[in-house]
């Protein structure tokens, strides 16, 4: 049996500007949107070390430089277009990314079987 994509707008694609992140909560999953070079990227909202939110405080994934995502619990740094951990104790393990696409400006979400 062949799965198909789901896709679900989550947010008008003009209120993600470039450098910002958007956490949400979409069908009980958390997740963050952010704008790096144009694109519009998601990751579940989960460290791969302890499983918890990474924000510090609502829709803040950055860390102060604005050039990685950062871990709220132990400051972990995540490459923004891979996910990839480069600091920290999740070293070389990566963020769950979710399928985006942007159309009619709406920014869409593949949430698998959800």
């Amino acid at each position: 049996m062949q799965s198909s994509k789901h896709f679900v707008a989550v947010l008008q694609s003009n209120l993600l500007i470039e450098g910002q992140t958007k956490g949400l909560k979409v069908k009980d999953v958390n997740l963050f949107l952010v704008r790096h070079h144009g694109l519009a990227l998601a990751y579940y909202n989960n460290c791969p070390h302890r499983k918890v939110p990474l924000e510090w405080l609502p829709d803040q994934f950055l860390s102060d430089d604005q050039q990685f995502i950062q871990c709220s619990e132990h400051g972990a740094l995540f490459t923004i277009d891979q996910g990839l951990c480069i600091s920290g104790p999740c070293m070389h393990q990566s963020l769950a990314s979710i399928e985006t696409k942007e159309a009619d400006n709406q920014i869409w979400v593949q949430l698998g079987g959800l």
